[in-house]
């Protein structure tokens, strides 16, 4: 630096003493700034070269435009020198943008382009600043003689290009805090301007000379920005620094008062003095300014809201540091804290160490590398204060490993841990904990640096206390040893190398049976068997990670077997023990519950029998071992059937007490080596896994659905009932699940077919289920496209003939198929739900008759209508609610209306079922009870429920002419009625002979083939024309086509 200085002296010195060789002189001050720059970088390093690069360019353009200057000055190119620094201009304007690229590059190294206000304040003063030279200096020079309008214009804009250059040089020097190397740029831009000003004032006047003292600002120039790189703080440049405060102080917020008041200010003065010459300047500036500093405020604003946002994330961060109870959960809150602290659409890293409790880094025992001057990352500090201040480093300078782990990061923030109360004797007395380190975008460090130091001060007092807890702990715990080994219910023994026990702790006695003083030897409480594996136990214990145990059974004095978990740990070189620990827990009970639990795993908790899950390990396992011989094996699937009915009448007692029976029938018919399985509700299973051949099986499950259809007594109950089987074997399947799977096929066959009967899985099966899917397929899209009608069969006085009533019949007609019997698709209607839609359909389509019978007929002369309703509609929550609505709507009498329902349906769900009856009856509905005498009929039901009708069932009434027995029964079933104030109806009436025999017995009402068959809506009012007169006897009429 002193030899720099004493060359600018002397080229000083020549060039004012030597005027003829100043070309000379000025390309020496040139080359020695260029020299010096290029130096300087070479010595500092600085981390972004490129922006010094710049000024060594722009300095040589700028010294070959002064030379080329001087050297056209002193040739006769012109009547003045103005015209003859034309070709310097060229020079001069390339310079321009390279020491404005430069200045930039170093004021986003120092700031990025976050501090955005840091760039409105340099606006707002830049933009005030050039206004203020343009008002008292370039505007008075402007509009006096001289020059041409274009000279005059090249000098204005030089002179604003200098006010921009040297705001940005001072911008420069300000974001990095004042240092030389910034604080030198700035006054050598304020030479050029100081030069370039008085340079167009001369030139103005026309009194330029070469030589004269106007142009030691561009010598200063010179001079001062190669000192700038000489000097060591030029590297600091380009660094990130931290970031000027976005809040705005009262110096600051003065000073962006005047710049804002500044153009208006001028107008006015202007306006005094009766001569406005700057309006449309004023006008513009005024409004720029105006609008910079509303942004200016903005920025302020969102940087508070920042700030808070920060305080409140370390707020939050320091709560958890609080509940903190060891470093993982320090460390986890800090790494929480750091991810909110950084933006989410910026990556980081974050290194945490910590100290052991001697001092040593838990894990780096060196964060710098060789690079760096510094040895330690704890450097000496005096105060506690200054040694938890944060640096910003960079990532290539640290310990290899570390930089290793922050590899694709530029720069780190190093915050060192240091607590309040524990000093680690170092050189600086100051206590430290360990280190936070956090890589991410250089330009955000600096903004992150104050709430990291925070932070880091917050993880560091955690940290002291957990440590200090934990010293705490550990002398309580040494205090309290004794008294927690005492009481514990574990067995604690403490046993020498030729296993002497030299301690046992008093629970020795409630769990082995002997006194402590009496267990001096291992061989005394355990078996021989176990013996042999203390030795192994031991051997286990030299192995620190090894914490396996040994299960042992011990025999009390009193004959009681106990079982022992048995941990060993080799405490040998601890001094306060000097041999092995030995922890005995007895897990008797534990080993009781795990073999109840494995046993319940694969048995059922009612029957006793094997699971569902024990079954088809079994099934899965025999098909294999069927594999390598010529044996077969068999499953039968089984089902119960009617066993939702019995357990509905006669209560879940007595239904649980029958699968047991059941389960125990099974138990006795099969043979020793099949097995017999509940799968789940009313589901059994049998495995045959040693069958000669399928006939076999067969005769086993011909043997099952006899013996089950015997009457099973259970408790003072005897239960009548009957099976389904269906059987599949090895010779019908490839796999165990194929097997598993057309045995339920079969089953699913044989319940179809009628129940109390067995099905072999057939390949034929697999049409019937492929038509049934097919069917229930389409019944789901007739549902939604409501592609049913409605027939109508007559209920007829059969003592005249005269229709009494209608019975409403769901009518299906298949695109393909046909149509289709509601034998088939009601029962499939029933599983898939289906049938709650299609009975509302029903309703309503009744409902609906009904109301044009009256329109047509007039109330007297219209019929009831009898609407089937099924259990899963009378279950639906509001259905009454459903009844009610159709009705309203169809304007319909509720007298009109009769609703069927099947006897089994009273018996289950009773009272639910009784309350929506009553209420229907409440009405004014009538209620049938629609085949009577096919379920488990009960008088005590029938004196009670809420009934007003019986149908007799057409399985009844079509053997009543043939079949004495039936005959009877059937009186009875009529007398009954008429016993209970019931009407009474006859389905099934075909012949002359059936309705004679019905009448005798006292059933006025009947329908059948006899009388008509089902009617369309279109055809009942024609029928009704037809019915014969009073007192005639009734003709079969055909059915109206």
């Amino acid at each position: 630096m002193a030899g720099y200085a004493g060359v600018n002296a002397a080229l000083v010195v020549g060039f004012f003493a030597l005027p003829v060789p100043r070309p000379v002189v000025t390309a020496a001050f040139g080359l020695t700034s260029m020299v010096a720059v290029a130096v300087g970088i070479r010595r500092y390093r600085p981390q972004r070269a490129y922006a010094w690069w710049l000024f060594v360019a722009a300095l040589g353009v700028f010294a070959a435009g002064d030379t080329v200057y001087l050297l056209a000055a002193n040739l006769p190119l012109g009547d003045s020198p103005a015209d003859s620094g034309l070709v310097s201009d060229l020079f001069y304007l390339v310079m321009v943008p390279l020491i404005g690229a430069g200045l930039l590059g170093l004021t986003r190294s120092t700031t990025g382009a976050r501090d955005r206000s840091g760039l409105l304040d340099f606006l707002i003063f830049t933009t005030a600043g050039a206004f203020l030279l343009w008002v008292m200096v370039i505007r008075p020079y402007l509009v006096g003689p001289g020059p041409s309008t274009f000279e005059q214009s090249v000098l204005a804009a030089y002179a604003l290009l200098d006010v921009l250059l040297l705001a940005t040089a001072v911008r420069v020097a300000v974001t990095s805090r004042g240092s030389v190397a910034g604080l030198l740029l700035a006054a050598g831009a304020a030479g050029m301007l100081v030069s370039d000003i008085s340079y167009g004032a001369a030139l103005l006047r026309g009194a330029w000379q070469p030589g004269g003292p106007d142009e030691l600002g561009w010598l200063a120039f010179y001079v001062a920005w190669g000192a700038a790189a000489l000097h060591p703080s030029m590297a600091t440049l380009t660094e990130p620094a931290a970031p000027p405060d976005s809040e705005i102080d009262k110096t600051r917020l003065v000073l962006l008062g005047i710049a804002a008041t500044l153009a208006p200010a001028v107008l006015l003065l202007e306006v005094v003095n009766g001569d406005v010459r700057d309006g449309a300047v004023i006008a513009v500036v005024g409004g720029v300014v105006f609008a910079l500093v509303l942004s200016r405020l903005g920025d302020a604003v969102d940087g508070h809201r920042q700030a808070v946002a920060r305080e409140r994330s370390l707020r939050q961060s320091g709560a958890e540091l609080v509940a903190a109870t060891d470093t993982a959960e320090v460390r986890r809150a800090v790494r929480t804290a750091v991810a909110r602290l950084v933006p989410r659409h910026s990556s980081h890293r974050m290194v945490f160490t910590i100290n052991h409790t001697d001092g040593v880094p838990a894990t780096t025992v060196s964060i710098w590398g060789p690079g760096m001057a510094t040895p330690s990352p704890f450097y000496p500090a005096p105060t506690t204060a200054a040694a938890r201040r944060s640096r910003l480093l960079r990532v290539r300078t640290l310990q290899p490993a570390l930089a290793e782990q922050l590899r694709g990061f530029e720069s780190v923030a190093l915050c060192p841990l240091v607590g309040d109360g524990r000093v680690d004797g170092g050189a600086s007395g100051a206590p430290r904990v360990g280190a936070l380190l956090v890589a991410t975008d250089s330009r955000l460090l600096p903004t992150l640096r104050d709430s990291l130091e925070v932070l880091a001060a917050q993880a560091a007092m955690a940290l002291e206390r957990i440590s200090l807890n934990q010293e705490i702990n550990r002398r309580d715990s040494e205090a309290y040893f004794r008294s927690l080994v005492q009481n514990a219910a574990d067995v604690i023994l403490i046993v020498d190398d030729d296993h002497r026990v030299r301690y046992a702790s008093p629970s020795v006695r409630p769990v082995l049976g002997v006194e402590p003083a009496d267990c001096t030897d291992l061989g005394t409480v355990l078996s021989p068997e176990d013996q042999l594996s203390v030795p192994a136990l031991l051997d286990t214990a030299l192995v620190e990670s090894d914490r396996r145990g040994v299960d042992w059974s011990v025999r009390r004095p009193d004959g009681q077997w106990v079982q022992l978990e048995v941990t060993c740990r080799d405490l040998r070189r601890d001094r306060a023990v000097r041999g092995f620990v030995l922890t005995l827990r007895d897990i008797t009970e534990r080993v009781r519950l795990e073999q109840e639990l494995t046993h319940r795993s694969v048995h059922d908790s009612l029957t006793g029998l094997a699971n569902r899950a024990s079954y088809q390990d079994q099934v899965y396992e025999a098909v294999e071992k069927a594999r390598d011989g010529d044996r077969t094996v068999g499953t039968l699937s089984i089902d119960l059937d009617e066993f939702t009915a019995v357990n509905d009448t006669h209560g879940h007692a007595i239904g649980d007490a029958l699968l047991v029976a059941a389960g125990q029938r099974l138990r006795e018919i099969v043979g020793p080596n099949d097995l017999v399985a509940r799968l789940g509700g009313d589901e059994f299973a049998v495995l045959i896994p040693d069958a000669d051949d399928p006939e076999q099986v067969e005769q086993v499950a011909d043997h099952l659905v006899r013996a089950l259809a015997e009457p099973l007594e259970v408790g003072d109950t005897v239960v009548n009932g009957s099976v389904s089987v269906g059987v599949a074997t090895t010779a019908d399947a490839s796999d165990a699940g194929e097997l598993l799977q057309r045995a339920d096929l079969a089953l699913y066959v044989a319940k179809g077919a009628g129940k109390g009967r067995w099905c072999r899985y057939q390949s034929e099966l697999h049409t019937a289920i492929v038509e049934r899917l097919e069917l229930r397929a389409a019944l789901t899209e007739a549902v939604q496209k409501l592609s049913f009608s409605v027939d109508y069969q007559p209920i007829v006085d059969m003592r005249t003939g005269a229709a009494v009533g209608f019975e409403a019949l769901a009518r299906w007609h298949h695109p393909a198929r046909g149509p289709v019997p509601p034998e088939l698709f009601i029962g499939l209607a029933e599983e898939t739900g289906l049938i709650e839609p299609i009975g509302d359909y029903v309703l309503r389509q009744a409902a609906g008759a009904v109301a044009r019978w009256r329109a047509e007929r007039g109330d007297e002369g219209v019929p009831y209508v009898s609407i089937n309703v099924s259990a899963r509609q009378l279950r639906t929550p509001g259905f009454v609610g459903t009844v009610r609505a159709a009705l309203t709507a169809a304007d319909v009498p509720p007298d009109r209306v009769m609703l069927e329902i099947t006897e089994s349906l009273l018996l289950r769900d009773q009272e639910p079922v009784w309350a929506e009856l009553s209420e229907l009856r409440t009405l004014g509905l009538r209620v049938a009870i629609d085949d009577f005498g096919t379920g488990f009929s009960s008088l005590s039901y029938l004196q009670q429920m809420p009934a007003d009708v019986l149908k007799i069932d057409r399985s009844f009434t079509e053997t009543v002419a043939s079949s004495r027995r039936q005959r009877l029964l059937v009186e009875g079933i009529v007398r009954l009625a008429g016993t209970l104030g019931l009407d009474i109806i006859a389905e099934g009436v075909e012949t002359e002979a059936v309705r004679t025999i019905l009448l005798d017995m006292g059933c006025a009402s009947g329908q059948g083939y006899l009388f008509a068959r089902p009617l369309k809506d279109h055809d009942v009012l024609r029928w009704l024309g037809d019915a014969p007169a009073p007192g005639t006897l009734p003709k079969p009429r055909p059915s109206a086509e």
